[in-house]
């Protein structure tokens, strides 16, 4: 039964909570690592915050680099405009779709591969046998060198004239003439995706490779015990519990497949058949000096980039809690 002595003692409840030493700790803790946070959210909005608004902003004006600082407010015109019975501007434009379908090919050719080489990887320098440090360091070469270097790399090696590739094929017998790699527009996107995946696969599978070390050898002794085939312990133990890190390793290389620029643009510079959004952008921006009309791509890869980690973070997060 409920008395006022009572109802007062049940508010007063939460304010005593609230001053008992741990909440006023916590609070402390709290204020702490807001301190410590701010230098740096500070240099970040300098550094990424103020050029990815100005950009933004330049979007929807007609600014060019020979009258950047004269530039006019034109609306939505850079991203689709009608005008006298036909469409303008970014979303009307088919090379910039053309540039989606080779990001988005790219991006999940790419991914796939390295998440599948990368466990295959993981696995084999997890298991114990002579020689595993020598071979953990050789896998990341790859990894270690810079993207510039190793793209240029590949271009040489490729050349349909004088690439070491073709010569090997034709010295194996695989082929009769030598193949254009990166000038082909049937093979030009597998090319800079075989580049991509040969330098990306040693990041995945390292991170695959932290995951399996932190696993429990209790599981994996019990299953040896009861006689379990080692693929089904796999897919019945070993995935589930690297599930997280798995996702972490796919959301990074996402992000990073998504906004790929350099390599592409070392291989076949701004070949259609290659395009990305990025190299895309940069040739609006740069060579035709389209300022706003490059902005508006630059945002557009910004807000596609962002709608689809969040996308794959929500779901990653049901998925991990059994919701789907």
């Amino acid at each position: 039964m409920s008395t006022p002595a009572t109802d007062k003692l049940r508010t007063a409840a939460p304010a005593a909570s609230a001053s008992h030493p741990k909440g006023r700790l916590s609070r402390t803790r709290v204020r702490a690592a807001w301190l410590f946070l701010l230098p740096m959210l500070v240099v970040l909005l300098l550094v990424a915050g103020w050029p990815l608004l100005r950009t933004i902003w330049f979007s929807f004006t007609d600014a060019s680099f020979s009258t950047l600082h004269e530039a006019h407010f034109i609306g939505l015109e850079n991203y689709l405009n009608y005008d006298e019975g036909e469409w303008y501007g970014v979303l009307a434009d088919p090379q910039w779709w053309g540039a989606v379908r080779n990001t988005l090919f790219f991006t999940l050719v790419s991914v796939s591969l390295e998440l599948v080489l990368g466990m295959v990887f993981a696995l084999v320098l997890n298991a114990q046998f002579p020689g595993r440090a020598l071979v953990r360091a050789a896998v990341l070469i790859p990894w270690a060198i810079p993207t510039i270097v190793s793209a240029k790399m590949w271009s040489w090696m490729l050349h349909d004239q004088f690439g070491i590739l073709n010569h090997l094929l034709i010295s194996l017998g695989i082929l009769d003439t030598p193949l254009a790699w990166t000038a082909n527009s049937s093979l030009s996107l597998w090319a800079v995706v075989m580049v991509d995946v040969w330098k990306t696969t040693p990041f995945m599978a390292l991170l695959i490779l932290a995951a399996l070390q932190m696993l429990p050898s209790d599981c994996y002794e019990a299953a040896r015990v009861d006689g379990i085939h080692p693929v089904r312990v796999f897919f019945r133990v070993t995935l589930p519990l690297i599930t997280p890190a798995l996702l972490v390793a796919v959301t990074f290389r996402v992000l990073d497949a998504l906004r790929v620029f350099d390599v592409i643009y070392v291989l076949t510079s701004n070949s259609a058949d290659t395009m990305s959004m990025s190299v895309f952008a940069r040739q609006q921006l740069v060579e035709f000096q389209e300022v706003g009309y490059g902005s508006a791509a630059s945002t557009l890869l910004f807000l596609f980039i962002a709608l689809l980690t969040l996308a794959w973070l929500y779901l990653g997060r049901k998925r991990l809690q059994g919701d789907l």
